[in-house]
């Protein structure tokens, strides 16, 4: 397990290095010019020519690479554009508030994901599966972002039971689980579990249903095993494959939040990418797209290896 882990690391790094540099190139080939972030449009060429220098922005793209990598490494994001505050501190008030987003709406879409999935496999053919796959099937295909402007209208213009939007009463910055902040989290959670939700029970069901046809299945039953210790045999075998589905689902809620947490204006990375991205803020881009691949490219670590602990016929192929 030990050689299987090293080895599993020391493929992560070229592929963290390769990440860094797709990040630097997109966000450098993107249209527009950052300096225009800092200084007013009526700016003399001289004054323009001296921040870009300031920022090294005159230097060639590779010298610029080497640079940013080797300040990303010692922990330095840089410093915003826009902003002058150091991207790090930026970034950790951001990803913290994705995180507890993402992994709530995980919760909720892998539970009733599992849940439906395997009611699904177990009642095949019948009203139930078709009720499970018309839901699954609606969920995936639904837009997420139209749907946070659906719940937004119909609970908090409509109803008027949840907030519409912010993280906190009055703006708060600050969290704590108590029910006055967590009705802010209700409705963009729920928003970003239904892809989830429905890839997560398709998946299940398809599984579930396969090892259910299998000759182990058979023999338990034929040995009068109870239908609990059937149910557990069937969930552990399946635990791979679907854990598999559920770690990259984990990695697209943490990245791909971006639309649902500028509609509920959620102060998390999307809600910052969307900010760079209008503010043309190379360094928020950079560092903000590179922490997110770089936690995508560790999750998908972890996964395998949980994967080959729980089932070690994959160590050995």
């Amino acid at each position: 397990m030990l050689i299987y882990l090293i080895r599993r690391i020391l493929y992560a790094i070229p592929i963290a290095l390769a990440v860094g540099l797709v990040c630097f190139m997109l966000v450098q080939i993107a249209p527009g010019d950052p300096i225009n972030a800092i200084v007013p449009a009526d700016a003399p060429q001289e004054v323009v020519e001296q921040v870009r220098r300031d920022y090294g922005l005159d230097k060639p793209l590779p010298v610029q690479f080497a640079i940013w990598i080797s300040r990303v490494v010692q922990g330095d994001l840089g410093r915003s554009l826009a902003t002058g505050r150091p991207v790090t501190a930026d970034l950790i008030s951001a990803i913290s508030n994705t995180l507890m987003l993402a992994l709530v709406a995980a919760g909720i879409g892998f539970v009733m994901g599992s849940i439906l999935g395997t009611i699904a496999a177990v009642f095949r053919g019948g009203l139930l599966d078709k009720a499970a796959v018309g839901f699954a099937a609606a969920g995936v295909s639904i837009p997420h972002y139209w749907l946070g402007m659906v719940l937004v209208v119909l609970f908090s213009v409509t109803l008027n039971w949840l907030p519409a939007m912010g993280a906190g009463p009055g703006g708060s910055g600050s969290w704590t689980w108590d029910w006055e902040h967590v009705k802010f989290l209700i409705l963009p959670a729920v928003t970003l579990s239904v892809i989830p939700m429905g890839i997560v029970t398709r998946t299940v069901r398809g599984v579930v249903m396969e090892l259910l046809n299998q000759d182990f299945v058979t023999t338990l039953r034929g040995k009068g095993l109870r239908r609990g210790g059937i149910a557990l045999h069937v969930l552990k075998n399946a635990a791979p494959s679907v854990l598999a589905v559920m770690g990259l689902q984990l990695g697209y809620l943490m990245g791909g939040s971006i639309l649902v947490e500028t509609v509920f204006s959620w102060p998390g990375t999307g809600f910052l990418l969307n900010s760079a991205i209008f503010q043309r803020d190379l360094p928020v881009l950079q560092g903000t797209i590179l922490v997110l691949a770089i936690f995508f490219v560790v999750l998908n670590l972890a996964v395998d290896l949980i994967q080959t602990a729980l089932d070690p016929r994959i160590r050995r192929a």
